[in-house]
């Protein structure tokens, strides 16, 4: 297990190189200058030549790429051209808030997501599968900012039980959390019901059943078990999902999340901000890959590292 954790680390490293030479690429192509940004729209050409040599803009593009990987190295992702803050500072300052809504939303896509299709695999093109294959249908094609804006409308503006917008309690990471694991949710489901439908015509299923197993265990111990080992890997990559596509729900909610700060910067051509968010989202999706194959051996004896 261990050699084959450090051999997935060591894959690892070039995709974030790669990840580090597009986003390092794709800023700069990007039009706008952050220098004429920050100076103002009326600022005369020595005051912008100061500010591109403040922030090694005037540099040759080699040059700041390779002072951008060699921070990486050291931990320093930079200073912010629009908070002149430590990028470092920004992101652990905000990435902890969308990790928080991105751990609710998930939660929620699981213990709603998980039963709904064990139930509905177990009573196959009955009225209750019908109900959630429709609405899982719904949840995958409804607009996260729709959903949200009439959650809010309804739910804080008319019923008065949740905040309208920002984070502090439980109460605020509601509305957010169920707006943003809703399509999760419906993706879980589905997911399950295939599997599991799938698992239960396995002959060993049938055998348990004719030796006069109790239908709950065969369910749960030996379908189910077998049934995870797709749904984990749909469960991992909703969530890097999450953390990387939350924008939306923290915009219309206000949450300050990695997201909106992303944006923000994108508008900001806020070099530095952009590369370490994005960096940050890339390694995020790596270590939830990484953590789902190791999943796997505990959830399947069959599936070994060696």
């Amino acid at each position: 297990m261990l050699q084959y954790t450090l051999r997935r680390i060591l894959v690892a490293v070039p995709s974030v190189l790669g990840v580090m030479i597009i986003v390092f690429a794709m800023v700069r192509l990007a039009p706008g200058d952050p220098a004429q940004n920050l100076a103002g729209e009326f600022a005369d050409a020595e005051t912008i030549e100061l500010i591109r040599e403040r922030f090694g803009l005037n540099e040759p593009t080699h040059v700041q790429f390779y002072r951008f990987v060699t921070g990486v190295l050291q931990g320093d992702l930079g200073t912010s051209t629009r908070t002149y803050r430590p990028v470092t500072t920004d992101l652990a300052t905000f990435f902890p808030n969308t990790l928080e809504l991105a751990l609710g939303a998930i939660t929620i896509a699981l213990l709603f997501g998980i039963p709904s299709g064990i139930l509905a695999a177990l009573r196959p093109n009955s009225a209750f599968d019908l109900s959630v294959m429709i609405g899982a249908l719904i949840g995958v094609s409804m607009p996260v900012f729709w959903f949200g804006l009439l959650a809010i409308l309804i739910f804080s503006v008319q019923l008065g039980w949740f905040p309208v917008a920002g984070r502090g309690t439980l109460m605020h990471l509601v509305l957010p959390a169920i707006t943003l694991g809703l399509s999760s949710m419906a993706i879980i489901a589905r997911m399950t019901r295939s599997s599991m439908l799938e698992v239960l015509n396995q002959d060993f299923i049938r055998t348990a059943r004719a030796k006069g197993l109790f239908d709950r265990g065969v369910v749960m111990k030996h379908a189910l078990r077998n049934a995870l080992v797709p749904v984990v890997t749909v469960i991992g990559l909703q969530f890097g999902a999450l953390l990387a596509g939350a924008v939306i729900t923290e915009t219309v909610f206000s949450w300050p999340g990695i997201g909106r700060l992303l944006v923000d910067s994108i508008r900001a051509r806020d070099y530095p901000v952009v590369q370490g968010a994005v960096l940050l989202i890339a390694v995020s999706f790596i270590v939830v890959n990484l953590v789902v194959d190791l999943v796997y051996g505990f959830i399947d004896p069959r599936i070994r590292y060696d």
